[in-house]
């Protein structure tokens, strides 16, 4: 059982399993990224094809990206003959990461003078791009211009990020991370079965203060809550992602909004179901108790005889009691196989669906990166079985369109 649970976790969700990718890498410094994103692509079962103008070449050699994809890379239109309709015609999706302002002025306008503008006029499909460039360049009127008329044909943008440029300064006009760029990809071939939903979840542990220094806090990651607002928003969601104090980069095209205790995650929960929510999935492990009093400055241990405790408002129960509530789903993290427990839980608190899970088993307790569940509502059950988190996310949302659909 060990050894099959460690090769779980080492197995990634292959999202792009049997589709083709179309990699369009032109002249900018972070062009030496393409192969940490062909990797990555291909990681998730993707093929790769890249296609490069004259000006990446200055920064990335064609071997290179060559030896990454294990495919012919594409320089110019003349290489091989009608590769500009061909190559297009068997892509799934095309993405041009870095995308430069150079190339986005041709593709706004038409312009098709090298191998990578040509493909695009004859591709049909998805296109997302990741715009790289000077700050003062991505902020100029002219190009702004240009990317909202890319943007209408409906061509998905990721990135750029704020922060320190190749040449010195600070600004907006970095390349976006390889790993949301590649979450793009997988959302511009994924159906959009939650397009016009809000959702809303909560991820991570709450912190308690007794002092300055102390808190109460449990052993809550926020990989499940991530997870699933990640896969919802590769759906189509629009979503919220409530997070308590966890390490966990927030996935890309999510609002993120950043909490400590269980108060400040209730008035948060409260702020975003009232703003016509569809869903709020509490993955959060929220504190039960706080202490009743609160320094404000560090008490001395010896003054520290016993502590005591205040519950917390349960969220799940305020949201659930509102005359106006979202479909609500609710976690129930046990010790030992307590599924009925998990029953009368969403019944007492009025939940739509609970997901229950025996953090005791192997792979399926704190801070793993897989999980196996039993995901129950007023309709049945169902068991996932040992999965990746990101297969657990999938899961749940898949159960919530069963029941509402």
């Amino acid at each position: 059982m060990r050894s099959s649970s460690a090769a779980r976790r080492k197995q990634k969700l292959k999202r792009l399993k049997n589709k083709s990718v179309l990699l369009g890498v032109t002249g900018g410094v972070a062009a030496f990224k393409a192969a940490d994103l062909i990797r990555r692509l291909k990681d998730v079962g993707a093929s790769v094809t890249v296609m490069m103008t004259e000006a990446a070449k200055q920064f990335i050699t064609p071997l290179s990206l060559q030896v990454a994809s294990q495919n012919t890379v594409y320089t110019s239109v003349f290489q091989d003959p009608l590769t500009h309709i061909s190559l297009p015609a068997l892509a799934d999706v095309m993405v041009i990461a870095p995308a430069t302002a150079n190339i986005i002025a041709k593709l706004a306008n038409g312009i098709a003078d090298d191998i990578l503008s040509t493909a695009f006029l004859a591709y049909q499909g998805p296109v997302v791009i990741a715009p790289s460039m000077n700050g003062k360049m991505f902020e100029h009127p002219i190009f702004q211009e240009n990317l909202k008329r890319l943007l209408s044909f409906g061509i998905r943008q990721v990135g750029p990020e704020s922060g320190t440029l190749a040449c010195g300064e600070e600004g907006k006009g970095r390349l976006a991370d390889v790993p949301d760029i590649v979450d793009s990809v997988i959302a511009a071939v994924t159906p959009q079965d939650l397009k016009g939903r809000k959702i809303v979840v909560t991820a991570g542990p709450t912190r308690e203060h007794l002092d300055p220094v102390r808190f109460l806090s449990n052993r809550s990651s926020g990989k499940m809550g991530f997870s699933i607002a990640r896969a919802a928003w590769i759906r189509g969601a629009a979503v919220v992602l409530i997070s308590g104090p966890t390490a966990l980069k927030s996935p890309s095209g999510v609002i993120l909004r950043q909490v400590d205790t269980a108060a400040q995650m209730l008035r948060a929960v409260t702020e975003e179901t009232d703003k016509d929510a569809s869903v709020l999935i509490m993955a959060a492990a929220v504190a039960d108790f706080r202490p009743h009093l609160q320094a404000r400055t560090k008490a001395a241990k010896d003054n520290i005889d016993s502590l005591v405790l205040d519950r917390t408002q349960d969220i799940i129960a305020h949201v659930a009691a509102q005359k106006k509530k979202p479909f609500v789903i609710g976690f129930a993290a046990e010790t030992g196989g307590k599924l009925e427990r998990a029953k009368q839980k969403m019944q007492r608190k009025k939940m739509d669906m609970i997901v229950f899970n025996d953090v005791t088993e192997i792979g399926a307790g704190f801070e793993s990166d897989t999980n196996n569940v039993v995901i129950l509502d007023r309709k049945g059950s169902a068991k996932t079985g040992l999965l990746s988190k990101d297969e657990i996310a999938d899961a749940i949302l898949d159960r919530y369109l069963k029941i509402k659909t």
